[in-house]
């Protein structure tokens, strides 16, 4: 099991430990040559994080706690601009650019909490792939079955390693279309991705305006909330868990569950069970707006249209230095025309009023975060087709909840000692507090039925 924010801070008000022994002992996981540390990271920060650090805990002996992540190590995603360093994104093609004037939104607001920020973390080239695999820096492993090496998914591949490495006590990704959900899933972790315009994206290099949104990477739902709400700019109000009796839940019958391998149907129909053993009433509901998403984004969707509008400069001058499985998306959004964008903008409100209408009657929706177990990484770098049949399929359940505006948690449903299986647990827009409750109340009840 690994700690809680809530649990280390604990440990530390009772002096049982401290900041500078928490920092040491992640810094010292990350430099550790037999583990993740050198392709999970693309740079630590190890003199800042020990000030920071020692800072939180002459605070603390003066009776002053910033936040419930005072004093403890979190990573961010190399996405995101701290003062003074260059976002390269997980590629080499930014390198030779300015380094940040100023920290990300969110960096500043987790940097005033009192976390310390051990480092940025590897992840896909400019976040444009749900299975983590980079050319540049390496591609960290999921923490199950590292015999084979798995893909830790993405694109937030090494946010997730980090944390189950016990690299950092948590970890913040971005979300396009599943990057802070699919590596939360493969690595057994509670990841949450919340309504997109809920925390401020400022100084995050961007995939797609549209459809990007920043989130967590933790041992619990709780810790998300926690680290949600200082990214939101909000006060921390504890999730509540609801009475399970109470809850009424969607599971899609339209595509979500199409593709599932033995142990994700397995895992998936257990956790279903364990619910209604419990009270929790399901049911399973068409969602025929499901099947039309990929006709919808036949031209490549707003993440290729947005993803070329940002990189068509650079690709003309260093094309040869990205990830051609990435520039090769990326490319597809040239051969949109605004029609096709504008088209794009007049379609989602309709397909999201639909969808909305269908699930308007259940506390959440149910299904796989992702319907497989995390294929082998020798796999994937070795075939053009596996790839993108497998970034396809993985992306494929995340993607409706993005493109709805929703918010959704992924949680561990799968029995200790397995491969890590992921349930999604998804509202509509602006149901990120309820979520997080019906989220504990589930994650509560599928440990003890895990025991």
């Amino acid at each position: 099991m690994l700690p809680t924010l809530l649990a280390l801070q604990n440990t530390l008000a009772e002096g049982k430990t401290s900041s500078v022994e928490l920092t040491e002992a992640a810094l010292a996981r990350i430099a550790d040559p037999q583990g993740e540390g050198n392709r999970a990271f693309t740079k630590t920060y190890r003199a800042q994080a020990l000030a920071s650090a020692q800072a939180s805990d002459v605070l603390r002996a003066a009776g002053l706690t910033r936040s419930p992540v005072d004093g403890l190590p979190i990573s961010v995603k190399d996405l995101f601009d701290v003062a003074g360093d260059i976002t390269q994104a997980g590629s080499v093609v930014l390198k030779d650019s300015v380094p940040a004037a100023k920290n990300a939104t969110i960096v500043q607001r987790l940097i005033d909490a009192g976390a310390v920020i051990v480092g940025r973390t590897n992840m896909s080239e400019f976040a444009f792939s749900g299975l983590g695999l980079n050319p540049h820096y390496g591609s960290p492993s999921s923490p199950w079955d590292r015999a084979t090496g798995r893909i830790s998914g993405g694109s937030s591949s090494g946010a997730a390693v980090s944390v189950a490495d016990q690299m950092s006590v948590a970890a913040i990704g971005t979300d396009t279309g599943g990057s802070v959900r699919i590596p939360s899933a493969f690595c057994g972790l509670a990841g949450f991705k919340p309504t997109a315009a809920r925390v401020p994206t400022q100084g995050a290099l961007p995939l797609s305006w549209t459809l990007d949104s920043i989130g967590p990477l933790a041992a619990s739902v709780s810790c998300c909330a926690i680290l949600d709400a200082i990214m939101a700019g909000q006060a921390y109000n504890a999730p509540v868990a609801p009475v399970l009796r109470q809850l009424r839940f969607a599971v899609p019958s339209t595509l979500a569950l199409d593709g599932a391998d033995e142990h994700v149907s397995a895992a998936f129909q257990k956790a279903l069970d364990t619910i209604e053993s419990h009270g929790g009433r399901i049911e399973r509901i068409d969602l025929p707006e499901f099947e039309q998403l990929a006709y919808i984004n036949r031209n490549g969707g707003f993440t290729c249209s947005e993803a070329w509008a940002w990189h068509q400069k650079l690709l003309a001058d260093r094309e040869a230095g990205y990830d051609p499985r990435v520039s090769s998306r990326i490319l597809r959004g040239k051969n949109m025309s605004a029609a096709d964008y504008i088209e794009l903008l007049q379609i989602r409100p309709e397909w999201i009023a639909a969808v909305e209408r269908r699930i308007q009657p259940f506390d959440a929706l149910l299904m796989p975060t992702v319907p497989v177990i995390a294929p082998s990484i020798k796999e994937l770098q070795g075939s053009d087709d596996a790839y993108f049949a497998a970034n396809g399929l993985i992306l494929r359940n995340p993607t409706f909840i993005n493109f709805l505006n929703g918010c959704a948690l992924s949680i561990p449903c799968h029995a200790p000692g397995t491969a890590p299986v992921g349930l999604m647990i998804a509202g509509a827009a602006n149901r990120d507090r309820h979520i997080l409750d019906v989220g504990l109340a589930l994650e509560g009840l599928l440990a003890q039925a895990g025991r």
